[in-house]
């Protein structure tokens, strides 16, 4: 048994980490099928909306279960960390208000989706609906997000010894760290998805190199792969310049940067031993040039903050681990795209994609979806962990914020049962509408059906 300041952080900890992976998804697949239903409207492709009314079916299921994840931390703000909404709770309410009104929207809309889809519907329908879901999706990803800038960045409030005054909400919502954070968690989400929707491709052009259905979904995802790709990579170099300036225990942490210096380098990869960096490889002003652009530029190191303040070193290898994996993706996006150039006068994308491209290229794709959703959630785990000691930057620490009720040890058990079992359903019921029986047959047998699906298109 734990004490409940540790299994507080347990089950905060295990509850993210389960519904970052269906928020990620939730967040990115709804863009995708709005943007494939919107060019199947614009060049008259069916196949292309055939996909998107695939990928709503499967985003169902992530939705669902991701709104039992997305309950529990919400219960778990009060039920955990009472003192941290009795110091916050007014003041991060509005966004909160707001992500659950996104939510339904987009909730009502993808049923009215996937209610509605006819292989001979009208298009402009499906693509308006699609719009709203994405809508909603990114929506709540922002609000959502907006509350974890304000952990990290503090504002729109006053926190004294009396308690919270001069709220202002819509202050608080854009803290200084909400324009970096939301834009690199949308793109992240986009970026990851892309991938989580060419693996589905990937597997259906191993089963039938000639279906050029998934060989049309698959270039849509890899477009969106590259794109969204850089884009993140972008927004991130925003992002370590933003912590130079705001949060410079939390780059230091992550670079391993001990003592404030001018022209400092940069630590990629090594082992922390016996309070010694070893096996480090060291790129001269490197550090210097990431956080501020100039080789010369002075980088804040830990020796800035008292030992109590600062980061676990740990971060280094979730942040390290989280840039190898990104562009190994990236990697991946760009070498499909290399060969579409190279092969691009002997015909189509999609004669492409299914007979110029290497063998190995499949595999690996079906391995990426997975290896995306993990690199999303090393992201998260150097956020949050990089905030430490703090669960209020400068303001509150998460040791007296937690709940003394002893019993919350035994609410892990009884939640780490339950994300297993909502794994398993997860899992099970995407292979069966994924499988080889089709996904029509397999939804009408799992789920009666939407209404009767006799005339809609596979």
């Amino acid at each position: 048994m734990w004490d409940p300041l540790t299994a507080s952080r347990i089950l905060t900890a295990l509850t993210l980490s389960f519904h970052i992976l269906f928020a990620t998804i939730g967040v990115g697949v709804p863009l995708y099928i709005a943007l494939a239903e919107w060019r199947a409207m614009r060049i008259g492709d069916r196949d292309l909306s055939r996909s998107a009314y695939r990928w709503g079916k499967g985003y169902a299921v992530t939705v669902a279960l991701g709104v039992v994840t997305g309950t529990s931390i919400g219960l778990f703000l009060n039920l955990l960390w009472p003192p941290f909404m009795a110091l916050a709770g007014q003041t991060i309410a509005l966004p909160l208000f707001l992500e659950t009104f996104a939510f339904f929207l987009e909730a009502i809309f993808l049923g009215l989706y996937l209610y509605t889809w006819r292989e001979d519907g009208p298009p402009l329908r499906n693509t308006l609906y699609a719009a709203v879901i994405a809508l909603g999706a990114s929506a709540s990803a922002f609000f959502i997000t907006s509350v974890n800038a304000f952990m990290n960045t503090p504002a729109g409030a006053r926190i004294t010894a009396e308690g919270t005054l001069d709220v202002h909400p819509v202050q608080a919502m854009f803290s200084p760290a909400t324009a970096t954070k939301t834009v690199h968690v949308l793109l992240s989400a986009y970026f990851a998805s892309a991938f989580v929707l060419a693996a589905l491709s990937a597997y259906e052009l191993r089963r039938d190199p000639r279906d050029t259905r998934a060989a049309k979904a698959l270039r849509l995802a890899m477009q969106g792969a590259l794109l969204f790709g850089v884009g993140t990579v972008l927004s991130g170099d925003f992002s370590g310049k933003f912590l130079a300036a705001y949060q410079p225990e939390k780059l230091a942490a992550a670079e391993w940067h001990f003592t404030t210096q001018g022209a400092a380098p940069l630590r990629l990869f090594g082992l922390w031993e016996d309070g010694t960096v070893r096996y480090a490889l060291t790129i001269p002003y490197g550090l210097s040039v990431l956080a501020k652009g100039t080789p010369s530029a002075v980088v804040t190191g830990l020796d800035a903050f008292p030992p109590e303040d600062r980061p676990p070193l740990v971060v280094h290898y979730f942040f390290d681990l989280m840039v190898v994996f990104g562009f190994l993706l990236l990697a991946l996006a760009a070498y499909y795209w290399w060969r579409v150039w190279r092969t691009r006068s002997v015909g189509q994308a999609e004669e492409v994609a299914t007979g110029r491209l290497p063998a190995w290229f499949f595999p690996a794709l079906v391995v990426a979806a997975p290896l995306s959703l993990m690199t999303v959630e090393l992201g998260w785990y150097f956020a949050e962990m990089g905030r430490l000691p703090w669960i209020v930057r400068g303001i509150a620490r998460v040791g007296e914020t937690a709940t003394e009720n002893p019993a919350v040890s035994w609410l892990v058990y009884v939640f780490l049962a339950l994300y297993v079992l909502l794994t398993a359903i997860a899992v099970r019921v995407l292979a069966a509408i994924y499988g080889s029986e089709g996904p029509e047959t397999a939804f009408r047998r799992l789920f009666g059906g939407l209404r009767g699906g006799e005339s809609r298109g596979s």
